[in-house]
């Protein structure tokens, strides 16, 4: 049971990488980076007033904490998204995702003083070897000679901020209740996003957008990062990050389906990288240095 929630905010996120794509040409990415949270900020306050004032003593002393959660794991990793579909593929920006666990797993050995075990040591290297494979498109000389896409490193960089935030939210281990952290979260987007709403082009919401914004709110931004945030808090985040592994194969299927791009082979193989890498990194937990085998 306890591997529900990180699934079922790998399959919402993995959708919702579907949707950045079908967002481009159909609203901008400044506007539903924006909407997606305003709606998730109108939905939530009249549930969460009287649980922030009621928790406001625990809430007071973190808020510098919970300004830095909100850009990181809302603003920054959310938004970039949207930007990325413009350059990259559905495909791509899910393969690209898979190296969150290996980006985790230095995070949480500097910060945390977690142990590096083999098979979590085995499993980031085999998702970087996909990455590598798919952004590459399976020729790593032209990879070297010309560089990432704009959109890959994109979501780089969002990915990045994102395996920030879910060590962060382990190390920090705030005491003030999941769902409020959330809102309160949302509300920093809400800030934090409106300079980049005002000074972009807008086309307003409308028949052809509402429903790939009401998505992004209702499931990705809100449903996704309270299942997210209580697997950190219970699995602990180099383990719930693991499941990343799992999004470029849900997010190449959905995305094989809803928009019909092309599966190559290198795109397999990447899956497969990654796929492996969730495997080894479970099963085999023996701590480097010691006597190493697989349960």
């Amino acid at each position: 049971m306890q591997y529900a929630y990180p699934l079922l905010a790998i399959f919402i996120w993995a959708g919702n990488t579907v949707i950045n794509k079908l967002a481009v040409g159909a609203i901008f990415p400044a506007e539903i980076g924006f909407y997606r949270w305003l709606l998730a900020a109108v939905f939530f306050t009249p549930f969460m007033f009287k649980p922030v004032i009621a928790n406001w003593p625990l809430i007071r002393p973190n808020l510098g904490k919970i300004f830095i959660l909100g850009v990181l794991g809302m603003a920054v990793y959310q938004s970039l998204a949207y930007y990325a579909a413009t350059l990259t593929t559905a495909t791509n920006m899910g393969i690209i995702l898979s190296l969150m666990p290996l980006m985790v797993l230095a995070a949480a050995i500097i910060s945390l003083g977690q142990r590096l075990t083999a098979g979590a040591l085995a499993g980031a290297v085999l998702s970087f070897v996909g990455v590598l494979v798919v952004v590459s498109s399976g020729s790593l000389g032209a990879l070297l000679q010309h560089g990432l896409n704009l959109g890959d490193g994109m979501m780089l960089v969002a990915t990045l901020a994102y395996a920030i935030y879910s060590t962060l939210l382990k190390k920090w281990q705030l005491r003030v209740p999941p769902l409020v952290l959330l809102y309160l979260q949302v509300l920093v987007a809400v800030v934090v996003l409106f300079p980049l709403f005002l000074s972009s082009e807008k086309v307003g919401l409308g028949s052809s957008n509402i429903g790939l914004v009401l998505y992004a709110c209702l499931l990705a931004s809100m449903l996704a990062p309270l299942a997210w945030m209580h697997s950190v808090k219970h699995l602990g985040p180099s383990r719930t990050t693991l499941f990343f592994n799992l999004l470029p194969l849900i997010t190449a299927l959905i995305a094989a389906v809803v928009l019909k791009e092309q599966l190559a082979w290198y795109h397999l193989i990447g899956g497969l990288l990654t796929l492996g890498g969730v495997i080894l990194s479970e099963r085999w937990t023996t701590p480097i240095g010691t006597k190493s085998s697989l349960t």
